[in-house]
C-alpha cells in the first residue's frame, strides 16, 4: 500500500452496473462502445455501498469537455483530488478476485474517509490502482 495523490479534480461520464460484479464489464463496454476518443481517455470504476448493503458501481470515463455528460446522456461524477490510500495491480485480469481483494484490505486502513468511495483507475488494459481517500 502507498498513498497516491490526485491533484485536480477529474470529471468523468458515468454508465452504472446494473448490478455488482455480474453487470461490470457491460458498464464499461458501454462508454467504450458509446463515446468517441476513448483511446485518449483515463477510465476509472467507482463503487460504494446502497441502501440494503447492495453495491453500487459505475464504470467511468474521463469527461474530454464541460457539459460532456448532458450532451452523451451519462452521468456526471467527480472524482475529488486529494490524498488515497492505494495499491496498484500488474495484470489484474490474471487473478479475478485482486482488486476485491485489494479493497479489503485499503478499506482497513485507518484515516479513510467514512462518505468516500472505492475507486479503480485503469493505466492500460491490464494493470489498475486501487483507491480509497484518505480524510483531509
Amino acid at each position: 500500500m502507498e498513498i497516491f495523490v490526485i491533484e485536480e479534480d477529474i470529471n468523468v461520464l458515468c454508465q452504472q452496473a446494473d448490478s455488482f460484479p455480474q453487470g461490470v464489464l457491460k458498464a464499461h463496454k458501454i462508454l467504450h462502445n458509446e463515446l468517441p476518443d476513448t483511446d485518449r481517455r483515463k477510465f476509472a470504476g467507482i463503487s460504494y455501498p446502497g441502501k440494503n448493503g447492495a453495491i453500487i458501481y459505475k464504470a467511468a470515463a474521463e469527461a474530454m469537455y464541460d457539459n460532456e455528460a448532458e450532451q452523451t446522456g451519462f452521468e456526471s461524477f467527480t472524482i475529488k483530488k486529494g490524498n488515497y490510500i492505494s495499491e496498484f495491480i500488474a495484470d489484474f485480469c490474471d487473478d479475478t478476485t485482486a482488486i476485491g481483494n485489494a479493497f479489503k484490505t485499503l478499506l482497513a486502513y485507518p484515516g479513510i474517509d467514512p462518505n468516500g468511495y472505492c475507486l479503480e483507475m485503469y493505466t492500460c488494459d491490464k494493470d489498475v490502482r486501487c483507491m480509497v481517500p484518505l480524510t483531509a
